[in-house]
């Protein structure tokens, strides 16, 4: 998958953004009602969240959360968490994993947006299938 092109990871418009630092930073954008991923947890990695437009919910160790334009959250290692859009509007948020490595999910399991369907395909159930097979190779620990 080519380096900063944006990208459709399950259902979630992903641009990444370059950085010098020891982060990973993407802008994600949301269309209306789309489901988040499944529970996970990363070992290593932090990760934060803040939401530009729009609104989404989180779920972070079982407890629920809405979050609004200019809301963040602080997602530790080891937290279980997941997200959705259950609004009728598009969310657009920033997301950031420290330290860098998990651009390479979005890369390896993100179809190009110029890709005939690309929205469709990222939902697919032959990716959603690799995503569940290949997730822990990320740092990404599904919890169902």
């Amino acid at each position: 998958m080519a380096k900063n092109k944006d990208l459709w990871v399950l259902g979630h418009k992903i641009t990444p953004i370059s950085v010098s630092g020891d982060y990973d930073m993407v802008i994600g954008e949301t269309p209306a009602m789309v489901p988040g991923p499944p529970p996970h947890f990363h070992a290593k990695l932090k990760e934060v969240f803040m939401v530009l437009e729009g609104e989404m919910d989180f779920v972070v160790d079982g407890v629920p959360r809405k979050l609004t334009k200019g809301d963040s959250i602080d997602l530790p290692s080891n937290v279980v968490h997941t997200f959705k859009n259950s609004g009728s509007s598009p969310c657009k948020w920033l997301n950031i994993h420290s330290p860098k490595g998990f651009l390479s999910f979005f890369e390896e399991m993100g179809i190009a947006e110029n890709e005939s369907e690309a929205m469709k395909k990222s939902i697919d159930k032959s990716v959603i299938n690799r995503v569940m097979k290949e997730a822990a190779n990320f740092d990404m620990h599904i919890k169902m």
